[in-house]
């Protein structure tokens, strides 16, 4: 025994001892390129080294070093979690002191450098009974943890610390006991009101996991107690309600207004509305001290933790923007805000975009300087128990992969839910990283309150309708301790009943309010309709000087040989002579004059500081240090921040994070750009639930632009295609526009621009009209090389724009056409080329008119252009896409409603295909030529 424990001990002397001992994800390295962009990160955490008499009692007591590690690693495995007992508790070999020889109760160890525990005599000894009584008091009883895992030394000893020498903190007081009852019984009081007076209605209540009101309530309190200013919180729908009308202030009324069949929102909005699983609340609460705490509750979709990287992205835009405004210089990120999670057990384990969302946790340009994740372990996932759920032996385990410390407590016990935030606060504050309470709790119906759940789980839920709730235990509890009377007891239930009748009643005179455009968001405006003209033209000495700048480093960078030449060198040759602008260039002058009228800019993407095709160069990598230059943050002094946040390889994740930052701010423009098109497939959940309905459902405004690289050129099935039909059947434009007074107001701008003065405009147009609305770019790829689509400074000078239409250059003598073709995107300059090699006759009768802007549908644009072929008999939607994708299908029935005479629209591309296209080159190719064969046959 003793050789099996001196054995491990020198295993543990040697790991401390190793100088990778703090391996893994470094605790401050995370930061660096936050660092490079001015912001101030906390310094690192070291805990102090054991002190050689520690070190020398540490060997000496060499089996008691073992228990206390077994108690640390596994204790957890033998704890009393399960509100339902459906879990036995569990005897774990490891924790049998007799396994490490120590079998006398009455032995005296010095814990000095062991175990912080306050169990020491006055001698500084403690006996073996009474460690392992404390150990099994904080490491087996209603609240475990799991931090062994973490590979940094200094987390694991400050946790140990922490959570051994505050287990014998006193209870919590009378006043704070008091306020926890209070809040169980207004959550089970609400639910017992909506049961009585909405029976009918799925409320998703928080009967059986009341605990976690108490929980969010002690998290508040403590981030008001410590300056917190700001906390973003995101959850899903179980005890939404109940958290909104007790906690964040929600008027009951509104709540009731809506049930009853009316809208959230005042009539004279643009409006869909939302169920009332999905509304929000922001606050301003204060727990008694000197600042309030301002929480941002987001909406959330029906999606299953779809809003946790919004949260993120929401949360990571206020903190720059509290950050560039806070005249403390010891503030640093994560001082004044938040991150709040709340998860459901079988949605943490099951969701995707939990481990992406994680996975962003500790990156630079991602890191909110920690979010606390509380997960509502109702052990059931709508009809599955946990077995089925989930390979891992917790819920929570899927948080390991950052290297998270894990508290689970069990929800029976409020005051130990409490404690088990007031550790997981503590850990945050610390080391300013993601930390996860797992509240073992219940579900007392099913579902949904009209489910009947012992359908399938009748043995758990025997044990739920023969037990009392979590506020009935609670009150026994402090009834036997004399909190309360019974009076106070029946009295707190019945004035907030009381409470909720007069809300009810005062439903009939509540007027619907919006809380959007206020803030920084103020002077913007509602769109309501499509505005498409707009002067985004910038003086040509200002796009020189910019366009310089975007290529000029400090000497202490040295830059790659080949992009000197081939790209700084030919950019400013380019501006010099000012014409032959490239994609890349014009880009940059859209970014740089941005930044210099104060506008922030947040580029996000995988490998986006190069560019997918080494074509942007946002930033230059010094070739000797590695140091990263971004030339476009050294404008000017006043200019606006450009963040060129290469990310990792996600697009779920992301691209919600991207969203949160553009919800949060419209003076940042947040671009994602997908490495190629196809990957914004897997974010698909973001751009069908946020991106594309937000606006309508919610009122909240987005700027947030997708770059997705599109185009035919024989890359194969995917990463030819962007996919951009899917967009275009999600746009809310009218199918017939043939009426002179049709109105278009897109929920989304979806262009596929074909020239570098086209992506300036676009890019500029976000910032500079009075409203918000996303944009997807279907983006070239062959294009930002082609020497046929540069563009000149003239094109992006004063009283130039973005033109959602290029008329035809290409027919001398507009009488003469019969064939009108209209293509998008990138054939456009095959068809050129092929058009220039036709003989002069056939190449006036075929006109090619360029769509660059498909959402909104450019009516007016495309009538002045129709209009100038008067003996035009023929009209042709040309592309290179198969039938049932591109632009053919949105296009088709609006083209034809504007022709002349109900002329017929005929259809030159693709076939349908269950694929993008082909990946058999020669079929490929055959197809391309065929394509443009059938462009100028038979006229």
């Amino acid at each position: 025994m003793w050789k099996l424990a001196l054995r491990k001990s020198s295993c543990i002397s040697s790991y401390r001892a190793n100088p990778l001992r703090s391996t893994g994800v470094p605790l401050r390295r995370c930061y660096h390129e936050d660092v490079a962009y001015g912001y101030r990160v906390p310094k690192k955490f070291e805990y102090p080294d054991y002190s050689s008499e520690q070190l020398r009692n540490r060997q000496q007591q060499a089996a008691l070093v073992c228990l206390v590690g077994a108690y640390r690693s596994t204790g957890h495995r033998a704890t009393d979690l399960d509100p339902l007992r459906l879990q036995k508790k569990q005897t774990i070999p490891e924790l049998d002191p007799a396994r490490y020889g120590l079998t006398d109760p009455n032995a005296r160890f010095n814990i000095d450098g062991i175990l912080a525990a306050p169990v020491r005599d006055e001698s500084g000894y403690s006996s073996a009974a009474e460690i392992l009584q404390a150990l099994n008091d904080i490491y087996c009883g209603h609240v475990a943890f799991e931090f062994e895992h973490i590979p940094d030394t200094a987390e694991k000893r400050w946790l140990a610390d922490y959570v051994e020498s505050t287990s014998k903190e006193s209870r919590p007081g009378s006043d704070k006991r008091r306020r926890f009852y209070e809040l169980l019984v207004r959550s089970e009081a609400f639910d017992n009101f909506m049961q009585k007076k909405f029976g009918q209605v799925k409320r998703y209540g928080l009967e059986g996991a009341e605990s976690a009101i108490v929980a969010l309530d002690e998290l508040f309190s403590l981030c008001n107690q410590s300056g917190i200013t700001e906390a973003v919180l995101g959850m899903p729908h179980r005890g939404r309600l109940n958290i909104l009308i007790d906690l964040l202030k929600y008027p009951p009324r509104a709540l009731f207004h809506k049930l009853q069949g009316h809208a959230e929102f005042p009539e004279s909005l643009p409006a869909s509305g939302d169920v009332i699983s999905h509304i929000s609340s922001s606050p301003s609460l204060n727990y008694g001290y000197k600042e309030n705490l301002n929480i941002t509750m987001l909406h959330n979709p029906s999606h299953l933790e779809a809003v946790n990287p919004v949260v993120a992205g929401y949360g990571r835009a206020k903190q720059m923007y509290l950050y560039d405004n806070n005249t403390d210089p010891r503030c640093a990120l994560g001082d004044r805000l938040i991150g709040i999670q709340i998860h459901g057990d079988a949605a943490f384990t099951g969701q995707g975009v939990i481990m992406e969302t994680l996975g962003l946790s500790n990156l630079p340009h991602f890191s909110l300087g920690g979010t606390v994740h509380i997960i509502i372990n109702n052990q059931i996932g709508y009809t599955t128990p946990a077995t089925n759920a989930r390979s891992t032996l917790y819920t929570s385990d899927i948080a390991k992969l950052v290297n998270a410390p894990i508290i689970h407590v069990n929800g029976d016990y409020p005051e130990e839910v409490a404690r088990a935030m007031r550790i997981a606060f503590e850990y945050r504050r610390m080391f300013r990283k993601d930390v996860i309470v797992d509240l073992i709790t219940f579900r007392r119906w099913g579902h949904n309150e009209l489910d009947e759940p012992s359908f399938t789980q009748p043995q758990m839920y025997n044990i739920i309708r023969s037990r009392p709730s979590v506020p009935k235990l609670y009150e026994r509890r402090i009834l036997e301790d004399n909190i309360i009377t019974e009076a106070d007891a029946e009295q707190t239930r019945q004035s907030f009943t009381k409470h909720l009748e007069a809300e009810l009643a005062a439903v009939k005179d509540y007027i619907p309010q919006a809380d959007h455009l206020k803030g920084k968001w103020s002077g913007l405006v509602m769109s309501t309709e499509a505005v498409t003209q707009i002067d985004t033209g910038v003086a040509k000495e200002t796009l020189q000087e910019v366009g310089k700048k975007s290529v000029s480093v400090d000497d202490a960078i040295k830059v790659h040989p080949r992009l000197v030449k081939h790209h700084i060198q030919a950019r400013l040759k380019r501006l010099e002579e000012g014409k032959a602008v490239d994609w890349a260039t014009a880009e940059s002058l859209a970014f740089g004059s941005l930044l210099k009228e104060g506008y922030s800019i947040r580029l996000c993407g995988q490998d986006v500081g190069r560019g997918t095709f080494s074509q942007r160069h946002a930033m230059f990598v010094c070739q000797e240090t590695e140091n990263v230059s971004v030339p476009l943050n050294n404008i000017s002094a006043a200019q606006g921040k450009l963040e060129v946040a290469n990310s990792n390889l996600s697009e779920l994740a992301v691209l919600g994070f991207e969203y949160g930052v553009s919800i949060q701010s419209p003076n940042i423009l947040p671009i994602w750009e997908a490495q190629f098109g196809d990957f914004n497939n897997t974010a698909q959940v973001i751009i069908d639930t946020y991106i594309s309905s937000g606006e309508s459902k919610w009122l909240r405004q987005s700027g947030l632009v997708m770059l997705l690289p599109h185009g035919y050129d024989g890359a194969g099935p995917e990463h030819s295609s962007s996919r951009f039909e899917r967009f275009l059947q999600m746009c809310n434009i009218p199918m017939d526009m043939s009426e002179k007074d049709v109105v278009q107001n897109p929920n989304m701008h979806v262009a596929i621009p074909t020239t570098p003065a086209q992506i300036f405009h676009l890019l500029r147009r976000q910032m500079k009209r009075n409203y918000r609305k996303p944009l997807v770019v279907a983006g070239p790829k062959t294009l930002l090389r082609l020497s046929a689509a540069t563009s000149s400074l003239d094109e992006m000078s004063p009283g130039t724009s973005f033109r959602p239409v290029i008329p035809d250059v290409l027919a001398t003598n507009p009488d003469a056409v019969t064939r009108v073709v209209f293509v998008a995107g990138k054939l456009y300059y095959d068809l050129a080329k092929a058009h220039a090699a036709q003989d002069e006759e056939l190449r006036n009768k075929i006109a090619i008119v360029r769509l660059e802007e498909l959402c909104p549908f450019p009516r007016q644009e495309l009538l002045r252009e129709i209009a100038r072929f008067a003996d035009a008999s023929e009209f042709v939607w040309c592309q290179e896409e198969t039938m049932n994708a591109g632009g053919y299908a949105f296009i088709c029935p609006r083209l034809r409603s504007i022709l002349p005479k109900n002329a017929p629209l005929r259809y030159i591309g693709r076939g349908p295909l269950a694929a993008p296209v082909t990946g058999i080159s020669s079929i490929f190719k055959s197809e391309q030529a065929q394509i443009l064969h059938d462009v100028f046959a038979n006229i």
